[in-house]
């Protein structure tokens, strides 16, 4: 039996520009939660989500991390995602995996590309966004001015849930608070203006509160906030530090008591049929029903081969179960399911609704296949999400004579895991081109290659 429910799942994705903090306010979350014993850093290169050669070279994050933590009853699914432009195929891709948007921006360098650009694909997903203000220990910031500028850009639906205190020592939050001292704004005002927002939403709600005029209780606001995330007429803004622990615990209880559950959140657009034929598909997130799960993202891992990593939408994924991926005929046996955290994999024997698992060393499985039990569920497609086009070139050929069966094998393994590096093939001029978003993307193949497969 699977030690939590579906109703207790939160899964959430940490994206934005690169440098605000991402990977650190995932080992500051772990840390919280006592999933690991002690705080990773980027400078030494030990942290859970960063565990990539590359990535502790580089100090920044490559790819998208997985990892999970039980905090308040509820078990949390966190994606750790890229921030430069170069690498966001992935952080993209996460977003099909995940109920909410943690969108996180440096409270130094305030809103910048990824940001909106991030802001704008969860939107277009329909998921529950929430904004996280990190590194409020920081030097020579301006956090009323930032706000504003969130506000400005974002809409007016940006309310804070809580507040720097103490010179950002810590936060206090203003849903079950309407009173204290802040570093900046009013918490009596910011409580106010949550909740005439969250009455809004919900009719018979807002005529007993013009009524009597008292605040409605936490749990009668529980509904009506859900509702005002899935129709994004409220995102939260949360003020945090990943290196201080401020604020980390407050976000924490936003995402178990607020975040939405895999129940609560907006269905994923699946359809059955084929494009121009389509009809929409309802995935229940019910463990009873036939099993449908979505692969976002594949890892090519030297000791375990091909790792599909997947979203359960509806069904129970069973330890040695026969599954199908996508249209075909023949079944796979699950032999072994895992759950990642970072580059550990943890055996479990089952993966409800709502959980993000995976399975390896299955050839047929590609990146955004569907997996099922039932022919009754093939022809059932995930609606596709955008990638911003690989327009970067760059013909490569093997230092060694002999090498090209090898090229071709190792850049088939590169462009499984990453949805936005393609590989061509020029018949006219006999080249091979590999196609990516930008130089350091491709520098960053060209080093796995030599790196990992030992090419030159």
């Amino acid at each position: 039996m699977s030690r939590y429910t579906t109703q207790a799942i939160r899964s959430v994705a940490l994206v934005g520009h690169g440098a605000v903090g991402k990977t650190s306010l995932a080992e500051a979350l772990l840390f919280a939660t006592g999933a690991i014993p002690a705080k990773g850093s980027i400078e030494r290169g030990t942290t859970v989500c960063d565990f990539e050669p590359q990535e502790k070279e580089a100090g920044h994050s490559l790819n998208s991390a997985v990892v999970n933590f039980a905090y308040e009853d509820t078990h949390i699914h966190l994606i750790d995602t890229a921030g430069y432009p170069d690498f966001s195929g992935q952080s993209i891709a996460a977003l099909a995996g995940v109920d909410t948007a943690l969108v996180v921006i440096n409270a130094q360098t305030g809103i910048e590309l990824m940001t909106e650009r991030m802001m704008q694909y969860a939107a277009d997903r329909k998921l529950a966004r929430m904004i996280v203000v990190n590194k409020i220990d920081a030097d020579n910031i301006d956090l009323p001015a930032l706000l504003n500028d969130i506000r400005d850009t974002f809409g007016k639906q940006c309310l804070v849930l809580d507040l720097p205190a103490h010179d950002a020592a810590d936060v206090i939050e203003v849903l079950e608070h309407d009173s204290g001292d802040t570093d900046f704004d009013s918490v009596a005002e910011a409580h106010r203006a949550l909740i005439d927002q969250l009455v809004e939403e919900d009719e018979e709600l807002l005529m007993q509160y013009l009524e009597d005029g008292a605040d409605p209780s936490t749990s009668d606001l529980h509904a009506p906030f859900e509702k005002a995330l899935r129709e994004g007429h409220l995102i939260p803004v949360l003020f945090t530090s990943a290196k201080t622990g401020a604020g980390i615990k407050e976000l924490l209880h936003v995402l178990a008591s607020l975040a939405p559950n895999p129940t609560e959140s907006n269905p994923p657009p699946f359809y059955k049929g084929e494009l121009g034929n389509a009809e929409p598909f309802h995935a229940e997130p019910d463990a009873s029903k036939h099993v449908l799960a979505h692969v976002f993202k594949v890892i090519s891992d030297p000791y375990m081969g091909k790792i599909s990593v997947f979203r359960v939408h509806q069904g129970t994924v069973k330890k040695d179960m026969q599954l199908f991926v996508g249209d075909s005929k023949r079944a796979f046996k699950a032999a072994h399911l895992y759950q990642l955290q970072g580059k550990a994999t943890v055996e479990v024997d089952e993966l409800l609704p709502g959980d993000i698992g995976a399975v390896a060393k299955i050839d047929d499985i590609e990146f955004d296949s569907v997996l099922h039990d039932s022919h009754d569920e093939d022809h059932i497609h995930l609606a596709p999400l955008e990638f911003p086009k690989p327009m970067a070139g760059l013909a490569v050929e093997t230092k060694k004579k002999g090498d090209e069966q090898r090229l071709f094998e190792i850049l088939a393994k590169l462009a499984s895991e990453d949805p936005t590096f393609v590989i061509e093939r020029h018949p006219s001029s006999n080249e091979t081109v590999i196609r990516g978003l930008g130089e350091i993307h491709l520098k960053s193949k060209l080093d796995k290659m030599f790196n990992q497969y030992k090419l030159e």
